[in-house]
């Protein structure tokens, strides 16, 4: 052991203060580039982890250059007539430490904050939530293991580093002789028990934090297991409520927007009544209600709300979203998973209100999504069931206007979906304000909303009420999402008639015919098998094959003759399982009627 314990006070001092500097320098770096999007941001991205890739030696050369007496810094110095230097002092050894480890900090903590799930800061927002109150509630505490880790690491560079410190703190012993550089010299004096000493003591100094960490790490993501595995699964029915009556809100949007894929342009209004927003993946429905709650801006147009306007793209109005007084519902729920169930809740709550007053909210909306006692339970201890109900309390909790839910039966699965269905509809029934519910599932979107709006690459094709969209859908593609899978190409021929071009038949229709008819449609449960071939619209068939469902059997056919192969047909029919065991053992051909009360004449 040497007598001279300098180098370890060295090292501590300088790294410990390098380390300090770059947690702050380096978090807040890592927060400003995460949202940057200027031109300029690869090269700020260069120059923030130069020191990472340069030689050490060349990094303090550089520094020399910069702090030296011919540097900007040192003719400064000078010219404020400052006695003091920070070549060859300690303070050199320490910025030194901290160039050379800001790049670790900075990369490990941006690659903490990028992992972050975006919907819950957009969701935050929707909240009322200013961006300081994100950073410090949501961000900084999710980000935090990475940011530690990257603490630890910061500070094992700091510790380890000789090159720059060399060239811009010299090695002085007493003054900037740091445990690397004893290693240096004491090798080359041939006191190897003294490098030794000093090798095992920075070694044992830097595996410590790490370890630590580790370990720290391990155990945060064991007890959560544990925690997951001893939850009980509970509490998935529903409850309802006194059905208050409703208010008048009144949703009006007219906006377009451009993306790569499609140019969305829309213009509905949607009042008290649930509007649901019926589609296909890709239609631009999320992109509707993430342009309403402010998360996304809009090319050009308008929305207003209960007459407030939210955004005009002429007067140059765009509310953020944390003012807009919208609640919203995103596909995976977005709950912030380090903060209770209660806190969830209480996050979305008016600013300003009593502890006392946060309690006993919090509790009311517990209740009203039948999860009273759950509120010290963290999202990962929940089901997906429980995760939905929380995530519309939490919503519901900040009073908005419009409550936007983004397909929010998704991830559950179909006994689970059919129970909080029900209690949803309960929910809406007693919400005062504009609902919009997004789905792509036409038997989802027909029970949960009176109103329907169609959509096909970012356009509207039919806004009605659920039934006229389901009994008469104005185009093919309305009819194909609503669950008709019968279509042919179809010409007028005379009033009351038309041809079916691909069924090579003539039908008898009873609703006008439209001027740009293009075809004709039937749903599969609405084909009828007959006895009587002197019906109007009805036709020999044959059975080309069958598939069975647990209640249903699907049966294809083809018109006027036998079909050759198993994808040679005209039309799928479907028929209870009881009427197909009388039918199935009838010879072919025979006969199906297609009504014309049920046939559907499209654009």
């Amino acid at each position: 052991m040497p007598q001279d314990l300098s180098p370890l006070w060295i090292s501590l001092k300088t790294s410990l203060l390098a380390t300090f500097i770059t947690f702050f320098v380096g978090i807040a770096t890592a927060y400003w580039m995460l949202g940057y999007r200027g031109k300029a941001k690869s090269l700020i991205e260069s120059i923030l982890v130069a020191p990472l890739i340069l030689p050490p030696t060349v990094v303090g050369f550089l520094l020399l250059v910069f702090f030296g007496k011919n540097g900007p810094v040192g003719k400064l110095m000078e010219s404020l007539q400052l006695d003091f230097s920070i070549v060859f002092t300690w303070y050199g050894a320490a910025i030194a430490a901290t160039v050379v480890s800001l790049p670790l900090m900075y990369k490990t903590a941006l690659g903490a904050f990028e992992q972050i799930d975006q919907n819950l800061l957009r969701v935050a927002r929707t909240l009322g939530a200013t961006e300081s109150t994100i950073f410090w509630r949501i961000s900084l505490p999710l980000a935090f293991p990475g940011i530690l880790a990257a603490t630890t690491l910061a500070f094992a560079r700091a510790l380890g580093e000789f090159g720059a410190t060399l060239m811009l703190a010299g090695n002085i012993p007493g003054q900037t002789q740091t445990i690397p550089m004893a290693i240096y010299f004491a090798v080359e004096a041939g006191a190897m028990e003294e490098a030794w000493f000093w090798s095992i003591a920075i070694m044992v100094i830097s595996l410590s934090g790490i370890i630590a960490v580790n370990y720290w790490q391990e155990r945060r993501e064991k007890n959560r297991r544990e925690q997951r595995r001893t939850t009980k699964q509970g509490g998935q029915g529903g409850q309802g409520g006194q059905g208050r009556q409703r208010g008048q809100g009144r949703l009006i949007v007219d906006i377009e927007k451009v993306l790569p894929e499609f140019h969305l342009k829309v213009s509905f209004s949607a009042d008290h009544q649930p509007l649901g927003l019926l589609g296909g993946s890709g239609a631009g429905k999320s992109m509707i209600l993430r342009c309403i709650a402010g998360i996304e801006t809009p090319t050009r147009g308008k929305i207003i709300l209960n007459g407030r306007v939210l955004f005009d793209s002429e007067q140059g109005i765009n509310v953020p979203s944390r003012e807009r007084r919208i609640g919203f519902v995103v596909q995976n729920y977005a709950l912030f998973p380090h903060m209770t169930v209660a806190q969830n809740i209480a996050f979305g709550l008016p600013k300003g209100i009593s502890g006392t007053a946060i309690k006993q909210q919090v509790e009311s909306k517990l209740i009203d999504v039948q999860l009273s006692g759950f509120g010290d339970r963290y999202p990962s201890q929940l089901s997906g069931g429980q995760q939905q109900r929380v995530a519309i309390a939490r919503a519901l909790s900040s009073q908005p206007e419009a409550l936007l839910l983004d397909e929010p039966f998704s991830a559950l699965d179909t006994f689970l979906r059919s129970q909080l269905e029900q209690q949803m509809i309960e929910t809406l029934a007693d919400y005062q304000g504009v609902t919009l519910f997004v789905t792509h599932s036409m038997e989802e979107a027909y029970r949960v909303c009176p109103n329907l709006l169609v959509m096909e690459s970012g356009k509207i094709i039919q806004n009605s009420t659920r039934y006229d969209v389901f009994e008469r859908p104005a185009t093919v593609t309305a009819a194909q999402l609503t669950g008709c899978k019968n279509f042919s190409t179809a010409v007028a021929v005379e009033s009351g008639q038309i041809e079916a071009v691909d069924w090579g038949c003539n039908l008898q229709v009873v609703e006008p015919i439209p001027d740009k008819l293009s075809h004709v449609g039937i749903r599969a449960h609405h084909i009828t098998f007959t006895d009587d071939s002197s019906q109007n619209n009805t036709f020999r068939c044959w059975l080309v094959r069958a598939t069975e469902t647990p209640h249903r059997m699907t049966l294809f056919l083809k018109l006027h003759s036998s079909g050759s192969a198993s994808d040679d047909y005209y039309l799928q029919a479907e028929v209870f399982k009881e009427k197909w065991v009388t039918l199935k053992d009838q010879p072919m051909p025979w006969y199906v009627r297609l009504d014309p009360l049920r046939l559907m004449l499209l654009q």
